[in-house]
């Protein structure tokens, strides 16, 4: 009854700058990331209310070209408005009972076709699992059993993640926590728009 999340919520996407505008225009669709390392399974994925933290991966991607099929040239975000419909929310103790499930699935259907369950890794220097193909095949798994009944398929999935350093030291806070969003029913993105700057002359709205 309370998976489907009323209200319209602000995402960022950042990309490479080549695609702003056609996409603002409606030209061409932001693509579905299917990779086997997605944090929140495949899909189209935002920063929910972070711009800066849009820009701030799409500069990371230019900086490390190796981890985008995509390589991005000049950084850009793209600013969406989001209805999460029927929402996989990782926030939400319920959410987190049925990930739970998915994972002990996973397990008998691996040992009885003899499957490798996959790991989350670390890249390079980094203390923070950057590449969570256990977490994605969890996730997806719990998708396929529900996509079997069209009426509670996701629509969408929300997690929040602890990454980057301390912001102090014993700090409960670090400097890159976040709130995702991925968009599986691309009839959740409700429109497209390009993030302004604050005018320094109004209050802050």
């Amino acid at each position: 009854m309370y998976s489907t999340r009323s209200g319209l919520i602000l995402g960022f996407h950042g990309c490479d700058n080549s695609l702003v505008e056609d996409v603002l225009l409606g030209k061409i669709n932001l693509k579905k990331s299917q990779n086997n390392y997605d944090w929140l399974g495949h899909g189209i994925y935002f920063w929910e209310n972070s711009p800066a933290r849009a820009l701030e991966y799409a500069e990371t991607l230019k900086k490390y070209p190796k981890r985008s099929k995509n390589p991005i040239k000049k950084p850009a975000v793209i600013g969406a408005v989001l209805d999460l419909g029927h929402c996989l929310d990782l926030t939400d103790y319920k959410s987190l009972l049925l990930l739970k499930a998915s994972y002990e699935t996973l397990i008998k259907t691996s040992k009885a076709s003899n499957y490798k369950i996959p790991e989350n890794k670390i890249i390079g220097k980094s203390e923070d699992l950057l590449l969570r193909d256990l977490d994605c095949a969890v996730i997806e798994e719990l998708h396929s059993v529900m996509d079997d009944d069209s009426t509670t398929s996701f629509d969408s999935v929300k997690g929040v993640f602890w990454e980057g350093k301390e912001l102090f030291p014993n700090a409960g806070f670090r400097e890159k926590n976040h709130i995702q969003i991925c968009i599986r029913n691309p009839n959740c993105i409700k429109g497209f728009f390009l993030p302004r700057e604050l005018d320094p002359k109004f209050k802050k709205v």
